[in-house]
């Protein structure tokens, strides 16, 4: 027993040092102080501790709040004064959408690692620029905050996916009424990024718009992969005190089912014997397997909403990248996004929004 108790406390012991030991060294500004950010940005930054020196925005009286508020952090609504400010290196960016873009160039034209939250843009030719200026102003380091790519179960999906064959998916995203931006780059982007980073680039095989009364629009989309076919419903005619994200992927060994990036399952298939189903003939109870699910009893950071989500592992990505402790990985810069943008602008081509 007091063998155990040992093997226990070196274990803590090690765990505790090892989240002791990652200590961010350089200076880091933030852009943007919104619900989205307050809620699920900056509880990472401070828990990470990553060393904010600012914190930006338009209003003067909210600059001053924020430096009452945030003990070490500047309240400033002067973007300039921190392109200018050489000890900042990175700069996170989540500010309202339309102005993305003209935040990312001035970023990017002063040299600093950016993270930029989506959409980077508003369309394709706006991401062409931001690419040009990456280019010209030497290949900045460049995060786009599209989290789903960072969420725990992705990372178990692309890592089973590599040994199935994928027959096809069927996506459904469904919100209620946005009367204050674009859906399609607000909120379609998530779902239609996803399957392009499951999956790969895609031709649109159909594209149709049912809109509703009351102002909701309803997306039906169907997609062709390269070896893959998928069906995405995306809509704002539902609710947003209800709104769900499912997405069920058939391969030739099970079926996947991933409910909000909170909870993947996955059920094998039973094979046949030349053609016939084996479940007809012998009974086979119906097997569950849970891959990954947030524990709610155990209240841990793996276990937060923001960590299952992809926030805490996004920011972690970036904060890594201008430490030097990884290198910046082109799966989540601006060149990833290329095709995401790409298939935007194809189905606004097909319908009316």
């Amino acid at each position: 027993m007091d063998y155990l108790n040992k093997v226990i406390g070196r274990y803590r012991n090690i765990r505790s040092m090892k989240t002791l030991e990652k200590v961010y060294n350089h200076q880091y500004a933030l852009v943007g102080i919104g619900n989205h950010c307050m809620s699920n940005l900056l509880p990472v930054i401070q828990h990470l501790q990553i060393p904010l020196k600012y914190i930006c925005c338009t209003s003067e009286k909210k600059a001053a709040l924020i430096t009452k508020k945030y003990r070490g952090v500047e309240g400033t609504n002067s973007l300039q004064q921190i392109l200018d400010d050489e000890a900042v290196d990175g700069v996170f960016v989540a500010a309202s959408p339309r102005a993305h873009y003209g935040i990312a160039k001035e970023v990017i034209k002063s040299g600093k690692a950016l993270f930029i939250e989506k959409p980077p843009c508003r369309n394709n030719d706006e991401l062409n620029s931001l690419i040009d200026s990456t280019r010209l102003y030497g290949g900045v380091s460049l995060v786009v905050g599209l989290q789903r790519r960072f969420a725990p179960a992705t990372q178990i999906l692309q890592k089973r996916l590599k040994k199935e064959h994928v027959l096809h998916y069927h996506y459904c995203y469904l919100t209620g009424l946005y009367p204050e931006g674009d859906a399609m780059t607000d909120l379609f982007i998530h779902p239609i990024d996803y399957v392009l980073f499951l999956f790969g680039k895609a031709e649109i095989v159909s594209a149709n718009m049912i809109k509703a009364s009351d102002g909701g629009n309803t997306l039906l989309l169907t997609l062709q992969h390269k070896s893959v076919l998928g069906m995405l419903e995306l809509s704002t005619a539902y609710s947003w005190n209800d709104a769900r994200e499912t997405l069920n992927i058939n391969t030739n060994k099970g079926v996947y089912e991933l409910d909000r990036m909170e909870q993947l399952d996955f059920t094998p298939k039973n094979g046949a014997l030349l053609g016939l189903p084996l479940e007809k003939v012998v009974h086979r109870n119906i097997i569950n397997l849970r891959l990954y699910g947030r524990n709610g009893f155990v209240p841990t950071i793996v276990n937060n909403q923001i960590y299952s989500q992809g926030f805490f592992s996004e920011i972690e990505t970036f904060a890594n990248i201008v430490e030097e402790r990884q290198e910046n990985m082109r799966d989540f810069g601006l060149e990833s996004v290329r095709s995401t943008y790409e298939l935007i602008k194809g189905i606004e081509d097909m319908i009316v929004i």
